[in-house]
């Protein structure tokens, strides 16, 4: 059904393949269950999850978000060389320096040449990247983009804080565009950020903050996540945004045809369910096979929506999430 009228201004921008890996390793619930000796059925009530993927200890991010690349070229038999731009949208970096595009286009393979950088918004990094890919595409710098997220959660997780500890899942997942015919675009897109929130969610190390010039520990490389304030703090903000955001597309919630929301725990996607009055039926929620995946989370949730026939031409679809930061970020689609 036809949402958009064909004079809603939007900015040119189509997803022509999605492409998603996961590491090998499937730990279920009730594995943590044993391993952190609680009663059977604990963890799966306790973070929602039934199975998550974790990397093992030599398992490369740049392979796993390479083999998502390749799977996306391949699912629409495209050709590497015809990748102009890799991004790399993801909120942890395989290392300080280089940048992690170059990382991923040499495990890749791909030819030498291709440009690629960064970007990093945490859990939203996806949107940040496509907003910047269609202004790229959209001035003729570039023909066709590929946008990369990969995040190994596993990595940093500290198992002394349940809280954070059950709900993460490692993964990578690709999504390739284009300028497109004029048809396909972004309605709208919005992302805001509150500092009052930085503290709640945050890895300390890998910077110039915490290093072993200045003094660090082993636990600022591990994620700390204040999880009572940070829900606290993204559910008093969430509703205004997302009125915000609907209100710069020129839609209605009715309107939206799918809803891709970052999968960031049970809760949240409860919140939306309830408080944003999102449909179940509208709502894509895969958090109970694939847990928190950080970046990795909405580009592997917009795959699942494109492989089950709820990414159509003329239905808008809506990707939104929180983030470290605290930081909001939405984009309503048309694809």
């Amino acid at each position: 059904m036809e949402k958009i009228h064909s004079d809603t201004p939007f900015t040119m921008c189509k997803i022509i393949a999605t492409g998603i890996a996961l590491p090998s390793t499937c730990v279920t619930s009730i594995e943590l269950d044993s391993r952190l000796g609680k009663v059977a059925g604990y963890v799966e009530k306790r973070s929602g999850i039934v199975c998550r993927y974790h990397a093992a200890q030599h398992d490369s991010q740049a392979e796993l978000s390479a083999q998502a690349l390749h799977q996306a070229l391949k699912t629409s038999d495209l050709a590497p060389s015809s990748i102009d731009l890799l991004i790399c949208a993801s909120a942890v970096a395989v290392q300080a320096l280089p940048c992690s595009a170059i990382h991923i286009l040499k495990a890749a393979g791909m030819p030498p040449g291709v440009a690629g950088f960064d970007i990093n918004s945490s859990c939203v990094s996806f949107i940040s990247a496509l907003e910047v890919a269609a202004g790229l595409l959209n001035s003729g710098v570039y023909r066709r983009i590929a946008i990369v997220s990969a995040d190994l959660a596993s990595r940093g997780i500290d198992w002394n804080h349940e809280e954070s500890s059950l709900i993460f899942g490692d993964g990578a997942a690709c999504a390739i565009v284009e300028r497109g015919n004029g048809r396909s675009g972004i309605v709208a897109s919005l992302i805001e950020m509150y500092p009052d929130g930085s503290e709640l969610c945050e890895i300390r190390a890998g910077g110039t903050q915490r290093n072993p010039r200045v003094g660090m520990t082993d636990s600022d490389f591990l994620f700390h996540m204040q999880g009572k304030p940070l829900f606290r703090y993204a559910s008093s903000l969430i509703e205004g945004y997302f009125a915000r955001l609907l209100q710069k597309s020129g839609l209605a919630l009715a309107d939206i045809a799918t809803v891709v929301p970052h999968q960031a725990s049970h809760l949240s996607l409860e919140h939306m369910r309830k408080r944003l009055h999102i449909p179940t039926t509208v709502l894509v929620d895969i958090y109970r096979y694939y847990g928190n995946q950080v970046s990795a989370s909405i580009p592997t949730a917009l795959h699942e929506a494109v492989n089950s026939g709820r990414f159509t031409p003329g239905n808008p679809v809506l990707l939104i999430g929180t983030a470290a930061g605290l930081t909001l970020a939405g984009m309503v689609l048309l694809p």
